[in-house]
């Protein structure tokens, strides 16, 4: 390369690194519910109506308090209550409420009055307090646990909190707790799971970072074993890094829940690419070029493959795109552009580097070149001898996969994507099994004809359908403006417990309406609209799986329309936990959807690369075997098909038909110099099937590096996108030359194995 060339290229790259190094200060991490909401779906379009009437149902904060011997101590009681006062005056809070301020209201002959729940100042009155509340269905799991040994403050937060909102309030909120001396609290809320996953994003990305970056290290220096070779390779990987870092903070993306991907995808696929080219240049060299001659041929022949590659790798990742869930889109988006950066990279600052460099100065010829050329020779023999046993495996393991698909479920939850071993993670547990867990289901409700939403009749609809959920032991919090008309009825009738129900006629219900119609919770937009027209009913629903919970929402749908008069009210679900979950039904026909787009985008690849269709069969064959491996790994270790772990699919794909293509060129390559079939392969098994082994070893482990992640999707993600690489391997060195024999059978016949065996191209 010509001299002037190269420093036009580092002073290129020098002041691209330069800006990355400024763009990368400005990345901001972004974590809202919002984003994993089905884009374009009816259900979305409603949700949003729904909440323009009424408001959101995930702005709360939940703070648990525990007693271990019990919550009604006059100390505890005291500090709990100070703590509820003062909660009102924190960041972004809009309202507090305990069950240390709750009061009934009584009849007396002066008019209405009330009563503490609690009497905070007389002890001696906990005990009938106690069986009082205990019996009340609004605050059992609400906002007391039933063995009475933990205490809830609910705190409604502004709608829509952003992350430094978020953050603001959850430092407030944690410095208010502990000055309390209470034996343990615990949080539960949006603004706690932007703040804690926000926390996690950044800890997954600078730790899989770290270890993968020491990993290829390592890997490097076993493969170079000298200081120039892993100079080049390393600073190659890490400015394709730096650039694509840079890239997201220039076009103003953010980064979400699937940024802890993006160092390990850098770094190997830079890698990968590294390997490949430095490989052909050294092989060159030893040839007899000259650097000069070395780095064009190498750009000419291996510069096509690698491009190739990086167009098909982010073809699979651009498949993404087709989802409705926005970061599963958006890593698609970032993940093409970051493979595309990493191939430029490496094409010209790579190739500059390397030609300042002889062969002695890059690589150390070690021992384990002859231990190369024997298993690769056997390798080739095996393939050679044993089709029909290959071809027998391969479809015994084809039919077993089929049956793992079979058992993939959709029925994941929230817990299995919350961080290991963290207090969030703790928290959420708790919630689940003492009070009502995090998941929001509201049902809308629809006043038909002439009726309002606050008539006898569809009070009495509501109520109908309330008291089927208490049917359901996962659904709790229930609460709708049946709850004030059967609070009225309660006070009109002494208090008693057996009279919080509705009034048996209309013309008690008329009476008692204006009473209610005075409640607080009427007046304040959250169960009843403006026009009267329509109501809510909300409740929280414990985290028993979507696909259980979506089982439990068609039962209701259907109960429902067998027992409520239409013409009286409606009912529709709705809320946050229902546009989740929906991810599950969108991901599955997004991925099949994507993976076809992405077989007929590289099947028109490939027939343009080797014009003949026959070499399209070979191609695509060993690429969608690890595909159904992959599959049946989630169907036999019964991993759940979520948002997060569908990205598999498309990363294998993407990246394991790069080792095709290599191979596949090679084998093109060496059949226009005339070789036949055979010694094609031959050829191609020796020389291109050692590059082919240490990308996809550097790719296996590379993955492998986010098992040590926190996050447990991710970890799912890592080992099913390694053994998917692995096992791709072993379908490109087993199933494409059997493939390559019987489709384009010699005319010569067998040919056998020369006694002399080529130089390899790197060395180990």
């Amino acid at each position: 390369m010509n001299r002037n060339i190269r420093i036009l290229i580092f002073c290129l790259f020098g002041m691209l690194a330069i800006g990355s190094a400024y763009f990368s200060l400005g990345l901001k991490f972004n974590f809202e519910f919002e984003q994993f909401f089905p884009q374009g779906d009816p259900d979305l379009d409603f949700f949003k109506e729904f909440i323009a009437d009424f408001e959101a149902d995930d702005n709360f904060m939940l703070v648990a308090v525990e007693r271990s011997e019990g919550v009604f101590d006059s100390s505890f009681l005291a500090n709990f209550h100070d703590l509820t006062i003062s909660s009102k005056g924190l960041p972004h809070i809009t309202e507090s409420q305990s069950l240390t301020k709750i009061s009934y209201p009584i009849r007396t002959p002066f008019g209405l009055t009330s009563i503490p729940a609690i009497h905070l100042d007389e002890p001696a009155r906990y005990d009938s307090d106690k069986e009082k509340i205990m019996g009340d269905e609004r605050f059992l799991y609400n906002l007391i646990a039933p063995d009475t040994t933990a205490m809830v403050l609910y705190l409604k937060t502004i709608g829509n909190i952003k992350l430094d909102e978020a953050d603001e309030l959850m430092n407030s909120l944690d410095s208010l707790v502990q000055q309390y001396p209470f034996e343990a609290y615990h949080f539960l809320g949006r603004p706690y799971f932007q703040k804690e996953l926000v926390d996690m994003q950044k800890r997954e990305i600078t730790v899989s970072a770290g270890i993968a970056g020491l990993l290829v290290t390592l890997i490097m220096f076993f493969i170079f074993r000298r200081p120039a070779g892993i100079a080049i390779a390393m600073s190659s990987v890490g400015l394709g890094m730096l650039l694509f870092m840079g890239f997201l903070g220039a076009t103003g993306r953010e980064l979400n829940a699937m940024a802890a991907l993006y160092p390990v995808l850098m770094i190997i696929v830079g890698t990968s690419d590294v390997i490949h080219i430095m490989s052909k240049y050294i092989d060159e060299l030893r040839k007899g070029l000259s650097r000069k001659e070395a780095v064009s041929t190498t750009i000419r022949e291996i510069g096509l493959a690698t491009l190739l590659t990086s167009i098909t790798t982010a073809v699979g990742f651009a498949t993404l795109m087709t989802s409705r869930v926005y970061p599963i889109r958006d890593f698609g988006i970032n993940a093409a552009a970051g493979v595309i950066i990493a191939y430029l990279t490496v094409i010209f600052f790579t190739t500059a580097a390397l030609s300042m460099f002889d062969v002695s100065q890059l690589v150390r010829k070690g021992k384990g070149q002859a231990m190369w050329e024997k298993y690769l020779a056997r390798l080739f023999r095996f393939t050679k001898n044993n089709g029909r046993s290959i071809a027998i495996g391969g479809l015994t393991v084809l039919l077993l996969s089929f049956w793992g698909i079979s058992r993939i479920t959709t029925n994941y939850s929230i817990i299995n994507n919350l961080p290991t071993g963290k207090k969030i993670t703790e928290d959420f547990r708790y919630f689940e099994e003492k009070f009502t867990g995090f998941r929001p289901m509201d049902l809308a409700v629809f006043a038909q004809g002439d009726y309002l939403a606050t008539d006898f009749e569809v009070v009495q609809a509501i109520d109908t359908v309330e008291q089927f959920l208490h049917t359901f032991p996962g659904i709790r919090a229930i609460n709708s403006i049946s709850s004030m008309y059967k609070s009225v009825n309660q006070l009109y009738n002494g208090n008693r417990a057996s009279a919080y129900r509705l009034p048996d006629d209309r013309e008690t219900f008329d009476r008692y309406k204006r009473t209610a119609e005075g409640f607080p919770q009427l007046s304040a937009n959250v169960l009843l609209s403006h026009d009267g027209k329509k109501a809510r009913i909300t409740s929280r629903v414990l985290d028993i799986g979507a696909d259980s919970i979506k089982q439990q929402g068609i039962d209701i749908d259907n109960w429902i329309t067998a027992n409520v008069d239409p013409n009286v009210a409606t009912f529709r679900r709705t809320g946050t936990g229902l546009l989740i979950d929906k991810n599950a039904e969108y991901v599955r026909s997004s991925l099949l959807y994507g993976l076809a787009l992405a077989l007929v985008i590289i099947s028109i690849l490939m027939v343009l690369l080797f014009r003949d269709w026959r070499m399209l069969i070979v191609s695509l064959v060993p690429n969608v075997f690890p595909l159904v491996l992959a599959g049946a790994m989630l169907g036999f270790l019964g991993i759940e098909l979520e948002a997060g772990v569908a990205i598999v699919f498309a990363v294998a794909f993407g990246i394991a038909v790069d080792d095709t293509i290599h191979f596949l060129s090679k084998v093109k390559l060496v059949r226009n110099r005339g070789k036949s079939l055979e010694e094609s392969l031959r050829i191609t098994t020796m020389e291109t099937g050692k590059a082919i082994v240490l990308t996809s070893v550097i790719l296996f482990f590379g993955f492998l590096v986010m098992l040590f992640s926190i996050h447990p999707p991710s970890v799912t993600v890592g080992l099913l996108i390694s053994m998917t690489l692995f096992s791709a391997l072993l379908s490109d060195l087993l199933f494409i030359p059997p493939l390559m024999r019987w489709l384009m059978p010699e005319k010569k016949g067998r040919m056998d194995i020369p006694e002399k065996k080529p130089a390899v191209t790197v060395e180990d």
